[in-house]
């Protein structure tokens, strides 16, 4: 089978690439850069959510189905910086040529990363691969918005009309899975300021499960799997959630009914 690798990041403000643009910012802490920041980018737009160039990438999160099975987990370790992490995502995609999926991937995730990998000098060939060394990606590669090799499913299901969009927790839960568990977007960066980087993490972890449950859902309405293929998906993720130790998969496994 193609491997499909489902993936989400977290995100807290650049803050040394503030004071970097501001530089009468340089001396103050912080949190006082990002709440400087936050508040021009109200005034400026009604809202606090920055410019997708000034996130910095604190955690990318994966889900890998392929022949060997069903794995999640966090790429790196805690220790590792931003540069780190994005060349290993973008390796994992050298590797395997993975169908790749999201959740608004193509709105935020993916730009972010395009911008993040720019500055950190990644390398990421196979991803950028558009023809020109292998033509079957010159009409269906990671980039164009309406080819497969990347699904951002939020983008696809409303027909590519932002107004159309729906929250992955909503959709989750509406679809009978655990949703979001302890965190949102919205308190990451409350959360990483706290030390809470493994919590992070871990927040990411779910939200890529319950990204690949809702596209095994929607593989079986395309036609891609069958009624009883589909509940074996759901069976096997059940089954390697509840070998893993981490308390976070027990709290998933309870939010998460057998039906």
């Amino acid at each position: 089978m193609t491997p499909v690798l489902v993936f989400d990041i977290e995100t807290v403000p650049d803050v040394a690439g503030l004071r970097r643009l501001r530089p009468e910012w340089a001396a103050l802490p912080d949190a006082e850069v990002a709440d400087r920041a936050f508040a021009e980018r109200r005034e400026r737009t009604g809202n606090d959510f920055l410019p997708l160039h000034l996130h910095r990438v604190v955690a990318i999160s994966c889900v890998l189905r392929n022949d060997a099975g069903f794995r999640v987990g966090s790429i790196g370790s805690l220790a590792d910086g931003e540069g780190a992490l994005i060349q290993a995502f973008f390796g994992m995609i050298d590797r395997q040529t993975p169908q790749l999926v999201s959740w608004n991937g193509g709105g935020f995730d993916l730009p972010v990363l395009h911008y993040r990998g720019l500055l950190a000098g990644v390398s990421a060939a196979r991803y950028w691969e558009l023809g020109d060394d292998d033509r079957e990606f010159r009409y269906n590669n990671y980039i164009g918005r309406y080819h497969t090799r990347h699904i951002d499913l939020m983008d696809l299901l409303a027909m590519y009309q932002p107004r159309a969009s729906a929250p992955l927790d909503d959709l989750a839960k509406l679809a009978g899975f655990a949703g979001k568990l302890g965190l949102d977007g919205s308190r990451v960066w409350d959360a990483y300021q706290a030390g809470q980087l493994e919590q992070i993490r871990n927040y990411c972890e779910t939200d890529v499960v319950n990204t690949y449950l809702l596209f095994s859902r929607f593989q079986k309405m395309r036609g891609v799997l069958s009624a009883e293929q589909q509940r074996a998906e759901e069976t096997l993720v059940r089954e390697a959630l509840a070998q893993l130790p981490a308390p976070h998969w027990q709290d998933y496994l309870a939010a998460w009914p057998a039906v």
